[in-house]
């Protein structure tokens, strides 16, 4: 296990929370949500692990970025700093059904798109992040994955996509943000709200996925 060095000040608990989530970083290639870090360092509340969180913070010994799950880095691990700004193309729907710009596209060098900043550091191991795109969600269908309206989606282009994956997919034209299942007689675009039922396509039907939610950035606080 990497240990991060002792610093003045700094108390057993402080220590037992760096070294987890420096561990952490490295074994899973990206940072611990709070709640981990509350599980693996036996502290059963989330505002006890943000109180650590900002010690930590105000000594220099990590940063924060509070509109991103799992919006940590230890200062002077490995993860780089370098951020990357992935374009804005429009809202996506978790709800009804909304039409959106084309996916799937190099929109890196177009002007007339906004642009979300993001840390490299925070993108799975894999995730050059060069090809990515953002959208915005508008509706509620997604909650129980934590993903509220206002929301931001990170995607990576994608045309196939495995059970329980979550896309943005086309349906009559427009955009939807579902989890996605194959079934033995078709579809199943599945919302993460029990109030609302899944949407279901033939197995005939014409897929058109856009891309997979590789990070959400959230529209306020930290979860």
């Amino acid at each position: 296990m990497m240990m991060v060095r002792k610093s003045k000040g700094l108390g057993e608990r402080h220590e037992k929370i760096l070294n987890f989530i420096q561990e952490y970083q490295r074994v899973h290639k990206h940072p611990p949500s709070i709640r981990e870090i509350g599980e693996n360092c036996g502290i059963s509340s989330t505002s006890v692990v943000n109180y650590y969180l900002d010690q930590l913070e105000d000594k220099g010994l990590i940063k924060r970025d509070r509109k991103i799950s799992r919006g940590l880095q230890v200062t002077g691990s490995n993860a780089s700093a370098e951020t990357l700004k992935v374009p804005l193309l429009g809202p996506i729907a978790a709800g009804p059904l909304l039409l959106v710009p084309e996916p799937g596209i190099n929109y890196h060098n177009e002007n007339e798109y906004e642009a979300v900043e993001i840390a490299r550091s925070l993108l799975p191991s894999k995730e050059k992040g060069n090809d990515l795109f953002a959208l915005q969600v508008d509706g509620d269908s997604m909650i129980d994955a934590m993903i509220n309206d206002g929301d931001i989606v990170v995607m990576k282009p994608a045309k196939e996509a495995r059970n329980g994956e979550m896309v943005a997919i086309r349906v009559d034209d427009e955009y939807t943000l579902k989890y996605f299942f194959k079934e033995k007689d078709g579809y199943r675009l599945q919302p993460a709200n029990p109030t609302m039922k899944p949407i279901m396509l033939g197995k005939n039907a014409a897929l058109d996925i856009g891309g997979k939610v590789v990070m959400v950035i959230r529209k306020m606080g930290v979860h």
